[in-house]
């Protein structure tokens, strides 16, 4: 998945235009219109990258000690992998070898008994060593893991409603949960160059099915 992320960051900076690399999938939706999320990308002077420290078995228990002395256990943290990066950070993302190979070798599913995902681990880890005050240390997409399965809840039509996209659209406060015994909540407003402003401009899992409830929604969505 890092190599698939790599090589995407790779390609779209040939273009020296290109300032700001949001990853999305196929199951994005975006929550507003295109001047917004443009406006709130370009004018920001950090790059969205999702990272806190977990000290249960879903965060720092997938750490490997091989990783040393390169990686400390202290440094590693744990994100969703759904990055919006500055040129800049995509720059040193890809001149990345050292960390990189780390999490190529020593961050699988399986290894030592442990599920390290290295999409997880590998950029929130990655930049709280080398630039901690450069990124925001939430992502830009929205993801819901109440259903608190493998994979996050898949919206279908029946969901989409004018009430989830406002609930979603209203948040602006990231919220971490250890994976630990204490269940730690971390609490953090999302600020925009100081300001609080609302946290996500995109959301997921949307099924197919909803393209047409969705079109339908954001043509009466005045606020978006």
């Amino acid at each position: 998945m890092i190599d698939a992320e790599r090589r995407l960051l790779a390609n779209a900076l040939r273009d020296p235009d290109n300032q700001h690399f949001v990853l999305l999938s196929d199951s994005c939706v975006p929550l507003y219109k295109f001047d917004y999320i443009y406006n709130y990308l370009m004018f920001t002077n950090i790059s969205y990258v999702d990272c806190f420290y977990d000290p249960g078995p879903h965060g720092n228990g997938r750490y490997s000690e091989h990783m040393l002395p390169e990686v400390e256990m202290k440094d590693f943290r744990k994100g969703a992998q759904w990055f919006s990066l500055k040129r800049q950070h995509a720059l040193i993302v890809l001149a990345d070898n050292l960390y990189y190979s780390k999490f190529r070798d020593y961050c699988k599913p399986g290894l030592e008994g442990k599920n390290c995902i290295a999409d997880e681990h590998y950029l929130p880890t990655f930049f709280n060593m080398v630039d901690p005050g450069g990124i925001a240390n939430w992502s830009v997409t929205h993801v819901d893991w109440s259903e608190r399965k493998w994979h996050p809840k898949l919206y279908r039509s029946q969901d989409v409603t004018y009430d989830l996209l406002k609930n979603i659209t209203s948040i602006d406060l990231s919220i971490h949960v250890t994976s630990d015994e204490k269940k730690e909540v971390q609490i953090q407003p999302c600020l925009w160059n100081g300001i609080t402003r609302p946290c996500y401009l995109f959301a997921r899992k949307f099924h197919k099915e909803t393209i047409d409830d969705l079109l339908q929604l954001f043509s009466n969505y005045t606020a978006l």
